[in-house]
């Protein structure tokens, strides 16, 4: 679907179950995102193709385009209790430091903002995130309140439709 320099990124699907369950399996991922056990991963991927039927967005899968391998997880994910729609990226440790989220995040949120008439997008942003924190500043976010996801705060950060780039 999104094709970068070094990125293939797809819809999210059920049959990604595996690789999804080991991407947050280990304690240096999921101490952030948390884990995931099989049949939560099959209820998350579910929601998350109903989610792509419904609105026509959602969180794609990251492969490496030279071999295919999956190495996370990126896109726009609605929050109904928010009524916003959130940009996440998440990556398996053994990818870190290759600049791989901030491109994966950058595609998703061009396509996004191409895509679809939202006139923002938020970051949602744990405490001591630091890595993500600067995945996001150099996205052009900024910090826009505080509040709470599934019980634990969080850092709202948000960034702007381009002045560019009208509504759809």
């Amino acid at each position: 679907m999104i094709e970068t320099e070094r990125l293939l990124l797809r819809p999210l699907r059920v049959s990604d179950v595996d690789v999804f369950v080991e991407l947050h399996a280990d304690p240096r991922v999921n101490r952030f995102v948390g884990s995931y056990s099989r049949q939560q991963a099959l209820e998350r991927l579910t929601a998350i193709e109903r989610q792509w039927a419904e609105r026509g967005h959602g969180l794609c899968a990251i492969e490496l385009k030279s071999s295919g391998e999956f190495i996370g997880r990126s896109g726009l994910q609605y929050w109904e209790q928010f009524d916003e729609v959130e940009l996440g990226w998440t990556l398996r440790a053994d990818h870190w430091g290759h600049g791989y989220a901030t491109e994966a995040a950058q595609a998703c949120l061009a396509w996004g903002f191409a895509t679809l008439d939202d006139d923002y997008f938020t970051a949602l942003i744990r405490p001591g995130n630091e890595a993500s924190v600067r995945v996001a500043e150099r996205l052009g976010f900024a910090p826009r309140r505080e509040d709470r996801l599934q019980g634990r705060p969080v850092t709202v950060h948000a960034v702007g439709r381009p002045a560019d780039l009208p509504a759809c």
